[in-house]
Parts: C-alpha cells; sequence; structure tokens
C-alpha cells in the first residue's frame, strides 16, 4: 500500500515579496530548499498562518543566501509581504517504509535564513 506523507517542511518564514505578473510558482532561498530537501519543480502546499489561505504551487529556486520567499503569479493575490507562511511538500511511498522515513523538517530564523 502507497501513502502520502510529509517529506519536507520549511516552518515560519515570511513572504519577501510577492509578483503577480510572473508565470507562477514560489521562489525559495536555494539554501532553504537544499536544508528542507526540496527541488525546483516540486509541487509544495503553501499555508498563510496570517491569513488562513492554503495553495499549492511549484518550486523556484532563488539566489542562495538572499531569504527570498516570492509567491508569483494569481497565488500573489493569496499573500502580502510580510506574511509568514510554511511551506509543505509530501511524497508517496510504501506504508513500511513511510513508518521509517524521517522528513526534512526546518526552523528559519526571523530573516529566513537557517
Amino acid at each position: 500500500m502507497m501513502i502520502e506523507v510529509l517529506k519536507s517542511k520549511i516552518h515560519r518564514v515570511k513572504i519577501t515579496e510577492a509578483n503577480l505578473h510572473y508565470i507562477g510558482s514560489i521562489t525559495i532561498d536555494e539554501n532553504l530548499m537544499k536544508a528542507a530537501n526540496l527541488i525546483e519543480g516540486e509541487k509544495v502546499q503553501i499555508v498563510n498562518i496570517d491569513n488562513g489561505e492554503r495553495l499549492e504551487t511549484y518550486v523556484i529556486k532563488g539566489t542562495r543566501g538572499s531569504g527570498i520567499i516570492c509567491m508569483n503569479g494569481p497565488a500573489a493575490r493569496k499573500v502580502s509581504v510580510g506574511d509568514t507562511i510554511i511551506v509543505i511538500g509530501y511524497a508517496h511511498m510504501d506504508f513500511e517504509e513511510a513508518k521509517k522515513f524521517k522528513p526534512s523538517i526546518i526552523f528559519p530564523k526571523k530573516d529566513n535564513k537557517l
């Protein structure tokens, strides 16, 4: 049996930019991506702590060490610069494998740095 489980989580980062006229996605500092075990193009869920919005999009690699968290495209309407969000990645895996799997969860500092 295959199940979907938490694979990656960036817990509580601040939106630094919102670019409505970009084609879509969320741009994330490459350091945060690596630490959370996320890759470019990966589907993620975004949970906005400040307004309760939830949405799905995909990851674009941002400049390493910049702290950038930029919501792009129509999803930019679901956030404001300064909002606190959680970025969640999931994986499908075998039930027995999932019992042993340890997700990558990071807790960045206030400046979106590790």
